[in-house]
């Protein structure tokens, strides 16, 4: 791996063909570095190693070996991975070979988070068991009815189910390799494998009570124990207006169980509305997973330490939580406000191509044609648009899309409308809270998290710690200098900032008291 190779050696006859062939130019040496499924080891360039120039800084370890820089992991492959695949040329994701427009179309949330974990679309018989464990873990200890009063009436929803994801790992102590070893996901055995699928079923199961719960806190509703009469067992069909869905008991349940958590006031016989419930399993299944994003790579960054799911999940919850992650749903809806009606897009336009104005919900740093998630999503955003109506803020968004997909500006930049901003459009028509958006986003993508981390927790070799690398550029060595004899360093970046303060701290400060010159 990355072994030097001297010149007489360097004919087609020794060299390998799935090689790369890499020569130094500060030494003249020539490495031969193996390329194994179009990737290389970036290890291998630890044995490319040089003499410290003169005056260069002994921080670079030049003689240590090359370091490979790739800031936000641009081309930088961490794990092999046999769960989805992402073509973003060519508007590509399939789930373990699968396209997404075919599970769309004919699986369901519950059963591609089966094949997700799992590696293969499950038998009726096995997709019973799964559901049936996924239902029975989905019931919250009553003490956690506390723990969500404790938050204050207007706390964002994705800070209370980050929270309460990581308060679970205080239930299980069974689940915490810190107390009962190391490698109790690692082995592969039976017991570890039963013992890691239990918090899987935890995991998803509680995921939709825990949004729920964070739900029913902002609106000052008490909490709705999840329902067992509305786990079908047979097939059935209903007739909404002018189009027909059918369904069975593996498209149903589980989100027919979500939005009774949340909307269910006491009315008897309460069935959400089937083309909301069919929308949101569809919603949930396009993005259960999307390979290594910013928030999965997070949950493996975190599991890698071997702490427990929970805490994980938990890590993953708070990366999501950003407005370049799952907060950009967000950032969709409040540019649309901002917008404030059709007549104003031409202006925003404007402003978007002077950059005086940011436009969401149009690019993807993946997807460089279209998102095949967005067509999608649009024929369910429709369905969705029949049932609820058509309102303000979806006359300003499609404005918007016809005009960008008609300007140049657009055009030329491949700035097309992306999942989140049809994603956006349903979720505002069924009229869920603006803040609510991105604990939609991080209930279903806990079971691409969760297939990942069962993946790492089971691969090949065991589990390493991942510790990335730097490349330090701050002080060369410098001495310890008294207080007295320093010399004040100013600037905006270099000295802590001043902050104004308000209320209590305010006349605290103008108060007189004994002790105040220690505060």
């Amino acid at each position: 791996m990355g072994r030097p190779t001297s010149s007489a050696q360097l004919t087609e006859s020794v060299i390998p063909q799935d090689s790369l062939t890499v020569r130094d130019n500060r030494t003249g040496k020539v490495y031969t570095v193996p390329i194994a499924d179009n990737a290389i080891p970036a290890t291998a360039f630890k044995a490319m190693t040089a003499p410290r120039k003169p005056g260069e800084r002994e921080e670079n370890e030049t003689e240590k070996g090359l370091c490979v820089q790739d800031k936000g992991f641009l081309n930088t492959a961490v794990i092999r991975s046999e769960i989805t695949y992402i073509d973003g040329e060519a508007g590509v994701l399939r789930y373990r070979g699968y396209p997404i427009e075919q599970l769309a179309l004919h699986s369901s949330h519950l059963e591609t988070a089966y094949l997700l974990i799992y590696g293969s679309l499950p038998t009726k018989d096995q997709y019973k068991f799964f559901e049936s464990e996924v239902m029975r873990h989905s019931v919250m200890h009553s003490d956690a009815e506390g723990f969500f009063r404790s938050f204050r009436y207007d706390a964002h929803p994705m800070s209370m189910l980050t929270s309460a994801f990581a308060m679970l790992g205080s239930y299980y102590s069974e689940a915490n390799p810190s107390l009962q070893g190391q490698r109790l996901y690692t082995k592969g055995d039976g017991a570890s494998l039963e013992t890691m699928d239990r918090q899987i079923y935890r995991l998803i199961g509680k995921a939709t009570t825990l949004a729920a719960m964070a739900y029913r806190v902002r609106q000052g509703r008490n909490f709705v124990t999840p329902p067992t009469g509305l786990s079908y067992t047979g097939s059935f069909v209903i007739d909404c207006r002018d189009c027909t869905i059918a369904m069975t008991a593996h498209d149903c349940s589980l989100l027919l169980r979500f939005l009774y958590q949340m909307d269910h006031l006491g009315e008897e016989n309460y069935v959400p509305n089937p083309v909301l419930e069919k929308a949101l399993d569809v919603l949930f299944l396009i993005h259960a997973d999307h390979e290594l994003n910013a928030s999965c790579t997070t949950v493996l960054q975190t599991g890698s330490s071997l702490v427990d799911p929970y805490s994980a999940i938990a890590a993953g919850c708070a990366s999501l939580y950003g407005p370049l992650h799952g907060g950009a749903n967000e950032a969709v809806i409040r540019m649309l406000i901002s917008i404030g009606s059709p007549q104003n897009v031409p202006a925003f336009i404007e402003a978007v191509k002077k950059k005086e104005k940011t436009l969401s919900g149009f690019g993807h740093r993946v997807y460089k044609t279209s998102d095949p998630r967005s067509f999608i999503v649009r024929k369910t955003a429709d369905e969705v648009f029949r049932v609820t109506g058509k309102d303000a803020l979806l006359e300003t968004a499609m404005a918007l899309h016809d005009a960008a997909m008609k300007d140049d500006y657009f055009i030329q930049r491949k700035l097309a409308p992306n999942v989140d901003f049809w994603y956006v459009l349903c979720e505002s028509a069924a009229r869920f809270p603006l803040d609510f958006f991105p604990v939609l986003f991080a209930v279903p993508r806990v079971v691409g998290w969760l297939a990942h981390w069962r993946q790492m927790m089971l691969q090949e070799g065991g589990v390493k710690i991942w510790r990335p690398r730097q490349v330090y550029v701050g002080p060369a060595r410098r001495d310890y200098v008294p207080v007295d004899e320093r010399v004040p360093v100013e600037g905006p970046k270099e000295t802590p900032s001043r902050v104004e303060h308000g209320g209590i701290t305010k006349r605290t400060m103008l108060a007189t008291f004994k002790g105040k010159s220690k505060l």
